[in-house]
């Protein structure tokens, strides 16, 4: 019997629709997924809304209701729903997946040859380093000080009056890039109110932020044992000037020239993703056993 024939006699040929549901410390992601063994996963809809200091399950609703309005489905048609992040506060989830786990097998997705992901998010970065199938080997996380996080340089944004989605480009526009002298985030910060105070010019604020932070990063990754393809993923993924101050630090590194860092237009959401695909792939094993048991 064939693998495909095999699969449609076990049930598990069939194709599934799961969401994943990836809460974090500043906004909440929603992917909904259809998928079926041997094939490529169909991504049908991503959905990010901001808390705000709204409820977080109040938000992850709503993101999940305008994720389903979007791909066109039924919030009880899901196969499977899973969760990632700070997911386990919400009831109505079928199962929960470690956030490096959902990470890590969404960006094996994304980018086949990612052999690492830098996970930036609002208040902590993760390096982890992966196999091909998207397997954690290890990992290393930054201190809880929040200089290196999305949070910081969004609260820098906001003194500057830079909004986020900007900040990035306006980086990228920096001659003479000014550093902090400090990684704590409350120094840091004294810091950009000095610069600001002796005229330094607001781009050049930004890629000192971005270089001092991508600095940390870099080191990061290197005490993670990354190596090959690193995708970014997190809020900050779609931060094309700390990506750019990343790579520039990277190649400074002594080992660095053998990491390649990319992005991706979906890697912000490589959570949601990779509890959706797992979700998928958990629902599978869950219908092999259950007819197992009916068969025996």
């Amino acid at each position: 019997m064939s693998e495909t024939d095999e699969s449609a006699a076990n049930g598990t040929g069939r194709r599934h629709l799961t969401a994943g549901i990836d809460p974090g410390a500043g906004a909440v992601q929603v992917a909904i997924v259809r998928s079926r063994a041997g094939e490529q996963a169909e991504v049908l809809a991503t959905v990010e809304q901001r808390l705000r200091r709204r409820e977080l399950a109040a938000v992850a609703a709503a993101a999940l209701a305008e994720a389903c309005e979007a791909a066109g489905v039924s919030a009880d048609a899901f196969d499977y729903l899973a969760t990632t992040g700070d997911g386990d506060a919400i009831e109505h989830r079928t199962g929960h997946f470690y956030s490096m786990t959902a990470h890590a097998r969404g960006a094996v997705f994304l980018v086949p040859e990612a052999r690492a992901v830098l996970d930036v998010g609002a208040l902590h970065t993760r390096a982890i380093r992966i196999d091909e199938r998207g397997r954690v080997l290890g990992h290393r996380m930054t201190s809880q000080c929040a200089a290196g996080s999305g949070q910081f340089v969004e609260n820098i944004g906001r003194y500057l009056g830079v909004a986020l989605d900007d900040i990035g480009s306006r980086s990228l526009t920096s001659c003479a890039p000014e550093r902090c002298s400090s990684i704590c985030a409350v120094l840091a910060e004294t810091d950009v109110i000095n610069m600001v105070s002796h005229g330094v010019a607001t781009e050049d604020i930004l890629k000192g932020i971005h270089v001092s932070i991508a600095g940390r990063l870099a080191k990061l990754l290197g005490a993670a044992g990354a190596d090959g393809v690193v995708l970014v993923t997190g809020g900050m993924a779609r931060d094309a000037g700390l990506l750019a101050a990343l790579r520039e630090a990277l190649a400074s590194e002594k080992n660095g020239a053998s990491l390649e860092v990319r992005g991706h237009a979906l890697s912000p959401l490589a959570g949601a993703l990779g509890a959706a695909l797992l979700g998928a792939f958990r629902f599978a094993q869950l219908e092999r056993k259950r007819r197992a048991g009916a068969a025996a």
